[in-house]
């Protein structure tokens, strides 16, 4: 199937999508696991809190991978995003990675209409066309770039619709758009480069499954969301 680029994608995904934090209005969370060659290694959890028109989405996660029973790689931490109706106008994380503390203190500046981000990488103004890089929100799928949930980077992508296809995920089949989504430069280091394969449930707009290949194959996939 053609491939349809960023451009025509904002079509396919918000012809209906004017009001985004409405689609989530009814969730409450979101479980997903984190998988490595198989293996289930971890968790990636989202809450929903709601009072009024503020909503607070709440991001936890960790995973740990070993060889031969050592830990060689770790992660846990902690998010929250806060929203005034569709505006993101906070955003705080703490990481704990391989033993080193990432974090990321992000307010909405209304007299700028800007992003002032304060990161373990990052220290600045972001423009307010940047989603938090998490895979709770199809919001994702719409951008030209994300900010990084864990230390605050700004990272420029390109997301190409690959077509329409039937996965399983623990018994139950779905419909679901397939997405690759890509760093703009893909020269830059592997360990910073944006290179993932995202299956979205539009019916549910739901994000029901991620993979990437980075030391071993990894898959995020929702188990369960109410």
């Amino acid at each position: 199937m053609k491939k349809i680029t960023f451009i025509l994608l904002f079509f396919l995904i918000s012809s209906n999508s004017f009001s985004h934090m409405g689609h989530y209005k009814n969730f409450n969370n979101i479980e997903m696991e984190i998988l490595r060659n198989g293996e289930v290694i971890g968790y990636n959890f989202y809450f929903f809190k709601r009072d009024g028109n503020n909503t607070t989405v709440t991001n936890q996660i960790k995973f740990t991978v070993k060889l031969f029973g050592a830990t060689v790689f770790e992660v846990e931490g902690y998010g929250e995003e806060k929203y005034n109706k569709e505006q993101l106008i906070s955003y705080e994380s703490k990481t704990r990675q391989n033993k080193k503390n990432k974090f990321v203190d992000l307010k909405y500046d209304n007299q700028s209409n800007k992003f002032k981000v304060n990161g373990s990488s990052y220290t600045g103004l972001a423009s307010d066309d940047n989603v938090i890089g998490n895979w709770w929100s199809h919001k994702i799928l719409q951008a030209s770039s994300q900010i990084s949930p864990i230390s605050g980077s700004i990272k420029e992508q390109v997301v190409t619709f690959l077509g329409k296809e039937t996965i399983i995920l623990y018994g139950k089949s779905y419909e679901v758009e397939h997405f690759k989504l890509q760093s703009k430069d893909m020269n830059i280091p592997e360990d910073k480069r944006l290179d993932f394969d995202i299956w979205y449930d539009k019916e549910n707009s739901i994000i029901r499954k991620v993979t990437y290949s980075r030391m071993g194959e990894w898959e995020y996939r929702v188990k369960e969301f109410n």
